[in-house]
């Protein structure tokens, strides 16, 4: 760098022979004397070693001499002044750079150092170059440090020591020094001059590790070029690429003080590839658990395997990572294609997650959704064996054994974790995938614990939002997301896609707002909390179909559904994971809780039901259900009740159930209330020994007339003659063809009014 070019300044002093009248004789200060017409100085024309110079005969004990011009010193300039010098005759002194800072106004800045270093005159004849660099900056080899209030100065030299020696002295140098301190002063070190090569074939892996060796707290400029690098790079320091690298697939970079999606894209010159490097070094190195990808969006064309992204094909990862910020923009393309297989296989109960004697098992694909008769909804391959011709299923089916065909359709996913052996603790927040009717956007791994998505957006799946094929779903979370279907206009019951199932235990559902899709969740396992949604699944039919939005597989279910928005659809309650779907012993119906939801439907027939048990085996009942606080309102139209159980596969044994609560809640267009206990009140107008009291259809699922908790008379019994009586009467229960009345009965022909309280179960 040459400030007298970049900004024009004027450094150098002119030749003495221009005249002594320029050189003060003290600091250069305007009026100050000179050395003009001085008798012991004077030009000399022509010197064997200097041409044109000064001859000066030392007289003072210090003697200065400064030129009367002001050079200019400004913020990061550095200035060097050289004096060369030779004795001639006489006593040896000693020569050191000197100078006098001024400010703005034009005063003598004290502070600043106006004396360099001093060097003594050793021989006659010899050139002694004498320098000094001056500038603001308290930098390691300036040798005047001015600091920020000098503007200009005054440059020239002292000689100390003995006088009476005489001197002959070249014209002055001043000089931008300012190169000396390049390096020092550019926040950034260039891979070029560490042996970079950047024409796309050498590898210059080694140059990328020496400058962020040496750039020592800068940052590392990768400057235009295509620089291979064959191996693994890790910049400690921060790196700003103008050019662009390519790697193998197998080697990593890792940016540990710019990692985010938009210094990878520049890194690579595409953000898709620099997406999955970046992917690539979120599970290679341990300075960062968040891949942040900058807001930006990411067009792809094909699903991403993530594992092989990471090199860990078959492995566990099992530390938090996070990926955030951003948007997939999924592009139509043949690797989307759903493949689907249709094959003959055997199943035998004694094995119940394993069909075996597959044909075309090799064409099957892992993760892939299975389907024929006796399979349950969302049940995957998790794995396969093709020398033993066998699939492992995700979950048992409800059919029994025996030899049937069956289909595997294998979607695809945007982000398909599958082939990790199990991922734990790995999380998606603020991202949107817009799947435009492509795609399905996350398949899970097959084990893991505390998988998460929060405040993303899902939208347009072509067939499933998240996929679990195993226990990937442990702990898993999904709070506050958007799932907008890619089938809006499709009538409810001709729907396929679904947003998510689970198959392990303790999920959470949790504010999250779903769209017309055929399902929201399909629950496989136990200890769910669903609170807060808002799930929706009509469509523009008048008396239309309305399907289940949540559909729970577990018998003993262990879960709360509380404060959802339950809009078009329904709650079902199934066993269809149970390999054999009758009752026999354990658990029954039960662990459930419904409350405080808000349920509505629109323009359906009457036989539609917001709550629904379908048992898929016999002698099944219900132990621990809470039905309370909830809201139901059907619009333009009534259903005849809010609850049913299905009886396509078995009906439930309506004689054992017990500590079930259905009341508080609110009915608006139901033509039947329900609840459990239920207080009615009854008159006896005609005297008679056994009043028969009907439930009236207040029983939940139809159940029977179990118990009788409170009985209270209104008026005063009275005999057939009119006379009071005092006795208390018994009560039967489970009385009627349909074991739906209770009787209350006297030792005598009673009439009068009672108030009485019955259930449907049995308290404990």
């Amino acid at each position: 760098m040459d400030i007298t070019i970049t900004d024009g300044l004027a450094l150098m002093p002119p030749a003495f022979a221009a005249g002594l009248n320029l050189w003060s004789r003290t600091d250069g200060t305007p009026g100050t004397p000179t050395w003009d017409g001085q008798a012991n100085a004077a030009l000399v024309a022509a010197d064997a070693d200097f041409g044109g110079c000064v001859e000066m005969v030392k007289t003072e004990t210090t003697q200065r001499m400064r030129y009367m011009g002001n050079t200019p010193l400004v913020p990061g300039l550095y200035l060097r002044v050289t004096v060369r010098i030779k004795a001639v005759a006489g006593n040896l002194p000693s020569v050191r750079i000197a100078a006098w800072a001024g400010d703005a106004g034009g005063k003598n800045v004290v502070a600043a150092d106006q004396i360099g270093p001093s060097v003594a005159l050793t021989s006659y004849g010899e050139v002694v170059e004498v320098s000094a660099i001056i500038g603001a900056g308290n930098r390691e080899g300036v040798d005047m440090v001015w600091g920020s209030k000098p503007v200009f100065g005054h440059f020239g030299f002292d000689l100390t020591g003995s006088n009476g020696g005489t001197l002959r002295i070249d014209d002055i140098r001043i000089e931008d020094a300012t190169d000396v301190f390049a390096r020092k002063l550019m926040d950034w070190v260039d891979v070029r001059d560490y042996g970079a090569v950047g024409d796309g074939t050498t590898d210059d892996t080694a140059a990328f590790e020496a400058a962020d060796s040496d750039a020592d707290g800068r940052s590392v400029l990768v400057s235009s070029g295509n620089y291979y690098l064959g191996g693994n790079v890790t910049f400690e320091s921060p790196v700003r690429f103008e050019g662009t690298v390519t790697m193998p697939d197998s080697a990593n970079l890792a940016l540990t003080r710019n990692y985010d999606l938009a210094t990878y894209e520049a890194a690579f010159g595409d953000e898709l590839t620099g997406f999955r490097k970046a992917l690539q070094a979120l599970f290679s190195f341990t300075d960062h658990a968040t891949l942040d990808l900058s807001g930006r969006r990411i067009a792809i064309d094909a699903p991403l395997d993530v594992a092989a992204i990471a090199g860990l094909s078959g492995q566990a990862f099992q530390i938090r990572r996070v990926l955030r910020n951003g948007s997939f923009d999924v592009q139509d393309s043949a690797a989307w294609d759903t493949r689907v297989v249709t094959s003959q296989a055997t199943y035998a109960t004694s094995n119940p997650q394993k069909l075996t004697g597959v044909a075309n098992v090799s064409q099957i694909e892992v993760g892939s959704l299975v389907q024929g008769s006796g399979v349950g909804r969302e049940i995957y391959v998790t794995a396969r064996n093709v020398g033993a011709g066998t699939v492992t299923l995700s979950q048992p089916l409800y059919g029994g054994g025996g030899v049937r065909t069956y289909t595997f359709s294998r979607f695809r996913y945007v982000l398909d974790l599958i082939n990790f052996a199990a991922l734990s603790k790995f999380e998606l927040h603020d991202i949107e995938f817009n799947l435009n009717g492509y795609a399905s956007a996350i398949m899970m791994a097959p084990d893991g614990i505390i998988f998460q998505v929060g405040n993303c957006f899902f939208n347009k799946p072509k067939d499933r939002c998240l996929t679990s094929i195993g226990e990937g779903d442990q702990g898993m979370m999904i709070d506050n997301c958007q799932f907008l279907s890619n089938e809006q206009a499709t009538p409810a019951q001709d729907r396929t896609s679904g947003v998510l199932n689970t198959n392990a235990n303790d999920i959470k559902l949790r504010q999250n707002r779903v769209v017309r899709f055929g399902f929201f969740a399909v629950i496989g396992g136990n200890g769910s909390l669903i609170l807060g949604n808002h799930f929706f699944h009509g469509d523009n039919e008048q008396d239309g179909v309305r399907r289940a939005g949540i559909v729970l597989t577990a018998s003993n279910c262990k879960t709360t559904i509380n404060g959802n928005y339950i809009d078009d659809c329904s709650i079902e309650w199934t066993n269809e994971y149970d390999v054999d779907p009758n009752f026999t012993s354990g658990y029954s119906f039960g662990g459930l809780t419904v409350e405080g939801n808000i349920f509505t439907v629109i323009n359906v027939n009457p036989a539609f039901r917001f709550m629904v048990i379908k048992p898929y085996g016999a002698d099944h009942y219900l132990q621990g259900f809470s039905m309370q606080g909830n809201v139901f309102k059907p619009l333009n139209g009534a259903i005849d009740r809010v609850e049913m159980v299905d009886t396509t596969f078995a009906d439930l044994n309506y004689g054992r159930f017990r500590n079930i609560i259905v009341q508080g809640n609110s009915f608006n267009s139901v033509n039947q209330l329900t609840m459990s206990p239920v207080t009615l009140e009854f008159s006896q107008n005609s005297a008679a020994s056994v009043w028969t009291v009907g439930t009236q259809g207040y029983m939940p699922f139809g159940g029977r007339a179990r118990n009788v908790v409170g009985l209270v008379a209104e008026s005063a019994i009275k005999d057939a003659g009119g006379n009071r009586l005092t006795e208390w009467p018994y009560v039967k229960i489970e009385q009627g063809a349909d074991k739906q009345d209770v009787t209350v009965n006297w030792s005598q022909a009673a009439q009068g009014k009672v108030q009485i309280t019955i259930r449907v179960d049995t308290p404990s």
